[in-house]
């Protein structure tokens, strides 16, 4: 079959490779063709249209590259009909792909969407959309399941977090020892997670370097974003006890005794790698007045959301500052409550489900893809 596959960021680049993987292992002939970026890349198909082209954060930077977007949205609509999947798998990402779905529905393509869109958090009147646009849906979250189905009415399929098969994925794997490879020496390592967009890395990192110059009994990693170039890094960094890494961001956590992260998929992926964490978040402000005017979400981190308690502090917006930060990171790194964190990290993993998320993801789009063909 043919497989038309839209990622537009670095979460969803890794969910898209591994459930690409999936699809070849059960239709070794799939024809793939995607938007997403190097780790798809890598598994096979060709990439049309790299995630760090589509990057925009906030309500007012998306304003400012409208033109951008409307023209990505062009270009996939084009590409798309020129390609004509039998499949359309959509990949999170619902400002852009769920105006795809809309279009695609009218001309008959059926539709896949992997990693719901956020309406449980925000713009919950997309439900209208999802029902009408989206033939099949398959969640992640185990929460996702009863808000669909119980209060919308919508079927929906609960395939497990894709997060534990890729961590398992890279723990089985030989790796090179990562502070020889790197020149770090055997002091503790404090892992930077300052997010993939320039925006968001431009107002948190310079948060999270405010802390080092009273811990130098510890060494500091920054995990530098994919679709990022080491010189935008540069700009931040004056201090010698600070370090970075490209595309190394599970060998960093695998060694890490702390990190600080921003908020968002990194999260979930530091917890289940059991490191303590806080977390962080600093938007534009009118983007965040907006927001915090729209979400009613009592937390930010996937985290807490999927625990429904204060598993991590959340630093968010003027708490975000270097005294609240060190006082948050120095209970991590050297209080009581790295255990505590510990303990609810294993707690957190079991509700999470199982293994094998891409699989059953691949399992259910071939199915239900051979129903529609037949």
């Amino acid at each position: 079959m043919k497989y038309y596959i839209i990622a537009g960021e670095a979460s969803g680049d890794l969910h898209g490779s591994n459930l690409m993987k999936s699809i070849y292992k059960k239709d070794p002939q799939a024809d793939i063709r995607f938007w997403g970026g190097e780790l798809m890349e890598g598994v096979g198909g060709k990439l049309i249209k790299h995630y760090k082209d589509l990057a925009f954060m906030g309500f007012i930077e998306v304003v400012q590259n409208l033109r951008t977007i409307l023209r990505n949205i062009s270009l996939c609509k084009k590409d798309i009909e020129s390609f004509n999947p039998d499949v359309l798998i959509f990949i999170d990402y619902p400002g852009f792909n769920m105006r795809i779905a809309k279009w695609a529905k009218k001309i008959g393509i059926p539709t896949h969407y992997y990693i719901s869109p956020q309406i449980w958090a925000w713009k919950e009147n997309r439900i209208k959309a999802i029902k009408r646009d989206v033939d099949y849906m398959y969640v992640i979250l185990p929460f996702e399941k009863d808000f669909y189905e119980q209060k919308h009415n919508y079927p929906v399929t609960f395939v497990g977090h894709p997060l534990i098969d890729a961590i398992a994925h890279y723990r089985e794997k030989e790796h090179e020892d990562f502070r020889v490879k790197h020149n770090l020496d055997e002091r503790p390592i404090i892992a930077l997670l300052p997010g993939s967009r320039k925006q968001e890395i431009s107002r948190l990192l310079g948060e999270m370097l405010s802390v080092i110059h009273n811990y130098p009994q510890y060494q500091f990693v920054i995990a530098g974003a994919p679709g990022q170039e080491p010189v935008f890094y540069e700009q931040f960094i004056q201090d010698k006890n600070i370090s970075f890494v490209f595309n190394e961001t599970y060998a960093l956590l695998n060694i890490a005794h702390a990190a600080l992260v921003t908020s968002g998929t990194a999260t979930l992926e530091t917890a289940l790698f059991r490191v303590p964490q806080v977390v962080l978040y600093k938007g534009n402000q009118i983007s965040y007045e907006i927001a915090k005017r729209i979400i009613t979400l009592r937390y930010i981190s996937l985290v807490n959301l999927i625990m429904d308690d204060d598993v991590v502090v959340e630093l968010i917006q003027g708490d975000c500052n270097s005294k609240r930060i060190e006082e948050e990171f120095k209970k991590i790194v050297e209080g009581d409550d790295r255990e505590k964190l510990l303990t609810n990290y294993d707690k957190l993993i079991t509700k999470l489900g199982g293994a094998g998320a891409s699989d059953h993801v691949a399992d259910e789009i071939i199915k239900n893809s051979k129903h529609l063909l037949n």
